[in-house]
């Protein structure tokens, strides 16, 4: 596919969102930008909570349909999708409620982002084994991952897609090669929701931020919970939400209460439902579209990201593979923080760190976005 003679148009119009007609955006996998419609959602939070009773039941009606979106979203019953704070918290979830034993071990990878390697960090005090499968040339091989468990792992902890590079791992694969296991499958799928298909009930734990392709904003991480991780997982953190306490208590509280089923045994406490609401929003949007068709636009652009950033001559280090694609396309720079602000200075809004610059296609971009973007970047003097 030549950029030349190719021409993507945006799925969604940018004047749907807020300043995108002032700016190329293309970091998405940093932080989305903010739709307009979200304004009316703001103002009708606002109404609701001053509406007493009768306006906080609504606006948890609102919470309820937005799980029914993300069990669309994610193909996955919804009744099994809980609102948690962060995709930290998914996956330390999982860390602190697990019987762990001497020997036990959880395999990742050395290229993970800091939540899904170190939600573990505790636990090598008690003989739990950390293996951080290393990548190769950048690539994470899914039969890597797989020759790293054993009988004694607990978890397999990946990104669907990562930060670093962009890559998409095979998450059946992965699913099909521990069923033989004990081992639970936990995904953090923040780079992944919303842009590429997203299939939860190939996992035992799919959590996910809202603030990045999602379109929503930061406070709630829908998360994913199969029935064989509930039965091995017992409850750490506990509240009026995620207990059996009213109407079965009244005022004075009884020596125990039992705990709650999906979804609210993974809620203790209230969820931010103002950014739920804002999460509701955003989901019509994405759902509407179809998460088919943003995969196909997505994964369109990132190669002709890939293609013009190999004809200017910088080393891409995401996968070339179309199914290992996502939004990310990521190339190496030594100073990317460098390159990210003389690109921002022109009005192109991308993500430098750690030696790399991550471009970020998404269902507001196009072939003129990535025609911009790699005209400024072959004229910036590096």
């Amino acid at each position: 596919m030549s950029i030349a003679n190719t021409n993507i148009q945006p799925l969604v119009h940018p004047d749907k969102f807020v300043n995108l007609e002032k700016v190329t955006h293309l970091c998405t996998g940093g932080e989305a930008p903010w739709l307009k419609t979200q304004e009316k959602v703001f103002a009708k939070f606002g109404q609701l909570k001053g509406a007493g009773y009768d306006g906080r039941s609504k606006i948890y009606a609102i919470g309820e349909r937005c799980r029914q979106r993300m069990g669309e979203l994610w193909e996955a019953p919804a009744h099994r999708i809980a609102f948690m704070p962060s995709a930290a918290e998914g996956m330390n979830w999982l860390a602190r409620g697990l019987d762990w034993q001497e020997g036990d071990n959880v395999v990742t990878t050395n290229l993970e982002f800091p939540s899904v390697a170190y939600a573990w960090k505790h636990l090598r005090s008690q003989g739990v084994d950390i293996r951080l499968v290393p990548h190769s040339n950048w690539i994470v091989n899914e039969t890597d991952l797989l020759n790293a468990i054993d009988e004694r792992t607990r978890v397999l902890a990946v990104s669907h897609v990562s930060f670093y590079t962009g890559q998409c791992l095979n998450l059946e694969q992965l699913s099909a090669g521990i069923r033989d296991y004990q081992t639970l499958f936990a995904v953090d799928a923040t780079h992944s929701s919303g842009v590429v298909e997203v299939t939860a009930e190939l996992t035992d734990l799919t959590v996910s931020s809202s603030y990045k392709w999602m379109l929503g904003t930061h406070g709630v991480a829908p998360c994913y919970f199969s029935e064989r991780a509930e039965t091995k997982t017992k409850v750490t953190c506990f509240g009026w939400h995620n207990l059996s306490v009213w109407p079965e208590q009244g005022a004075e509280r009884l020596a125990n209460a039992p705990e709650k089923s999906m979804p609210e045994k993974l809620e203790p406490g209230n969820p931010a439902m103002l950014v739920v609401m804002h999460l509701d929003q955003a989901l019509e949007i994405l759902l509407s579209v179809g998460i088919t068709k943003i995969s196909d636009h997505a994964r369109s652009l990132s190669k002709q990201v890939s293609d013009g950033l190999k004809e200017i001559g910088f080393t891409v280090i995401s996968p070339q593979n179309y199914n290992s694609r996502s939004g990310n396309t990521c190339f190496q720079f030594s100073n990317a923080m460098k390159m990210q602000n003389q690109l921002a200075e022109r009005g192109i809004l991308c993500w430098g760190e750690y030696g790399r610059v991550r471009i970020s296609t998404h269902l507001y971009n196009g072939s003129n976005d990535v025609r911009r973007f790699l005209g400024v970047l072959s004229e910036l003097q590096l």
